[in-house]
């Protein structure tokens, strides 16, 4: 749908005209108490769970049972920590809630959405739990049955899905994280005996940080470089045993990564491969293949894309990580609303209150710190139902054009991003804002903060992650992907006329859809400051310019002679701003569109609210860049500040209603003596 024209403004005090002084804007009257929307929480709460609300009710019914976990996280010694959580994995895996992605007929619901719900609610728990899960039916489970082959689902999938054959994921290395084609390990044929020959070869080829190593792995999911008759063919994923009834198999040698900031449930490991052969059918050949003879064959020629192909085929873990971030912040904020709403500090010294303490959320202050971090929340988590069910139509075959598959990719990348990030500042903001509460282990905030620190660097440095986002945008997906690498970026964009790449970037055809729709050349001073369109043209045209502008920066350093290494580290930091202005605005259409899609009535109104509160704030958060380009003026800018205050207000009576809708357990929050509602 057409996203400037998708909901109404939020009813409330009209907006002063830009000229305005500030004597006119303090006078400017309030919104009456009716500007408050009420909100009917199993409503909303179903509203969020959307078409798998059975899926996420089997799964918090989980988390109760497993509750106690939550405790004994903090008094059993790590050995046994790891133990109750790898139990608790095999438990659920009985469930079939873990299996949900996975064929019928090994065991699996077939349904890669559900599979997606299931592993965000179970964020509300412990996340070494949830970690394990991602490891073992994700990453290694994820690979076998998207990189490798019939063979492979027969010999593995049905014992993988019980939970009764563990594995893990062997990418990562000792020297090398995120440029995973230069990853150490090698894999040489042996036509003579038809094995493949597994080799660490230097210490910073180690498989390191790798989740179920250290106790609990059967099986490995090896990436290493193919080497076949002497020739490189680039980085493979292959199956190799690491154990036997409990011990370790000659010529591989395990160390465990020992005590971690957080997840210590979880047992990280180093692996390395001294001369370990396996069979020609342990590689996963869904994409390339080594015949008995010794011959590389692959449908696809080009090896880079051969490449990529294969690990985007593993796009839902950054699918995933980035829901459980959201989760983590759905748990802090549930805590730190509540126990807002029942601590009091302070006199009021109003009226009939004289002489009684203030409720924390009555504060301003106070809900500036909370309230556009809910927005945000809200906002970011239908993004997140955006992105998973484009995951979705790809995985499904309903979409198969390769331009979709590489938005999709770039999509989870930019979200997964900003998530994660988002629950790193919403954790502390929380923590903060409980006080000396948010300070002691019971309430939880001790483990959110050092269980989901990782999460920024899980899946791909978030930096990293966004570079991707940007090199899809300034090429319009348009190049192959082995342009993806930094020099490769300036490359293509050195080679285009800097008008066809700005042309690519459409920031000229966004003004011109910007005057149409709100009117002339000064439509950021004329609209509404509640007008959902005003919100997206300033979203567009900060993206759009921002991104024509790492275009000429990147052709200018190329035509003024520098390398391209040097080309793009001066502008790295614009890159970056570009991507995240990207999925800023896919974020806000997320919201809007959610918005617009559902009938009149209170729970839209409220929607409507938390959607202008997470628009403004974002404005306000980089006013500086807005007014520096010419689309905010400095009066502008103060009524903005002004009304993200009116908007904390009107949603402050609703706050704990909105919180409430998450579904967050109660046995999973712990100390329910200090919430509002835990003492009913």
């Amino acid at each position: 749908m057409d996203t400037l024209h998708a909901c109404p403004p939020t009813p409330t005090r009209p907006t002063p005209p830009p000229d305005a002084s500030p004597d006119d804007l303090a006078a400017a009257p309030g919104p009456t108490a009716a500007a408050t929307p009420a909100v009917d929480v199993p409503a909303l709460a179903a509203l969020l769970d959307g078409r798998y609300a059975d899926v996420r009710r089997l799964v918090r019914e989980g988390l109760v049972e497993h509750a106690g976990v939550l405790e004994e996280a903090e008094t059993l010694p790590y050995p046994e920590y790891r133990e109750r959580v790898k139990d608790i994995v095999v438990g659920l895996a009985s469930t079939g809630q873990t299996g949900m992605g996975f064929p019928e007929e090994y065991g699996g619901g077939a349904d890669l959405g559900a599979s997606i719900a299931a592993f965000e609610t179970l964020g509300f728990g412990d996340l070494s739990v949830l970690v394990k899960v991602g490891v073992q039916f994700g990453l290694f489970g994820g690979a076998i049955l998207q990189l490798g082959t019939r063979r492979h689902h027969d010999a593995y999938l049905e014992r993988l899905v019980r939970g009764e054959l563990l594995g893990c994921f062997a990418m990562t290395e000792t020297g090398h994280g995120s440029n995973v084609q230069a990853l150490g390990t090698t894999a040489t044929y042996d036509p003579e005996t038809q094995e493949f020959v597994v080799d660490t070869g230097s210490p910073e080829a180690t498989k390191d940080y790798i989740g179920n190593a250290a106790r609990h792995a059967e099986l490995a999911v090896v990436f290493a470089q193919l080497v076949v008759s002497g020739e490189q063919h680039g980085v493979h994923a292959f199956v190799v045993p690491l154990r036997e009834g409990g011990r370790v198999l000659p010529g591989i040698t395990i160390e465990d990564d020992g005590l971690k900031m957080g997840l210590n449930g979880v047992d990280n490991g180093r692996i390395r491969f001294d001369g370990v052969r396996v069979p020609r059918t342990a590689l996963l050949n869904e994409f390339a293949d080594v015949t008995e003879d010794g011959r590389y064959v692959s449908e696809i020629e080009n090896p880079n894309r051969r490449f990529f192909t294969m690990l985007g085929t593993l796009v839902q873990g950054r699918v995933c990580v980035g829901a459980a971030g959201l989760s983590a912040a759905k748990v802090a904020l549930t805590i730190a609303v509540e126990y807002g709403l029942r601590r009091r500090q302070f006199d009021a010294g109003r009226g009939e209150e004289a002489g009684t303490e203030e409720l924390l959320l009555d504060y301003g202050l106070h809900q500036r710190r909370l309230l556009p971090l809910l927005a945000e929340t809200y906002a970011l988590h239908f993004a997140q139902e955006v992105l998973t069910e484009q995951l979705h139509d790809v995985f499904s075959g309903v979409t198969t054009d390769e331009a979709s598959r590489r938005r999709l990719e770039s999509r989870a990348a930019g979200t997964k991003a900003l998530a994660t990030w988002h629950a790193t500042r919403t954790i502390q903001e929380c923590r903060e804002a409980c006080g000396g509460a948010g300070y002691l282990s019971v309430n939880r905030f001790a483990a959110l903060k050092a269980d989901t620190d990782v999460f920024t660097t899980f899946e791909g440095d978030n930096h990293v992650l966004l570079q991707l986002v940007a090199k899809g945008l300034l090429t319009d997906y348009a190049s192959d992907f082995e342009d993806l690498d930094q020099l490769g970026m300036v490359r293509f964009v050195a080679g285009m006329a800097v008008e066809t790449v700005l042309e690519r970037t459409a920031a000229h055809k966004l003004l011109e859809r910007i005057r149409d729709v709100l009117g002339g050349d000064d439509w950021d001073q004329d609209a509404g400051l509640f007008d959902p369109e005003y919100h997206l043209a300033m979203f567009r045209f900060r993206e759009e310019h921002t991104l024509g502008g790492v275009a000429r920066r990147l052709k200018r350093g190329v035509d003024d002679g520098l390398a391209p290494g040097e080309v793009f580290s001066r502008v790295q930091d614009h890159v970056i701003s570009a991507a995240r202005a990207h999925v800023d605005r896919l974020v806000l259409e997320a919201f809007v569109d959610k918005v617009a899609s559902l009938p009149e009535g209170d729970l839209r109104d409220a929607l409507n609210v938390l959607c202008d509160l997470y628009a403004l704030s974002t404005i306000e958060a980089d006013r500086a860049w807005f007014m520096e380009h010419g689309r905010l003026s400095s009066q502008r800018s103060k009524a903005i500040s002004r009304e993200v205050g009116e908007l904390c207000r009107r949603v402050r009576p609703v706050a704990g209603e909105l919180v409430r809708a998450f579904g967050v357990p109660r046995e999973v929050l712990r100390a329910p003596g200090l919430l509002s509602w835990g003492d009913d």
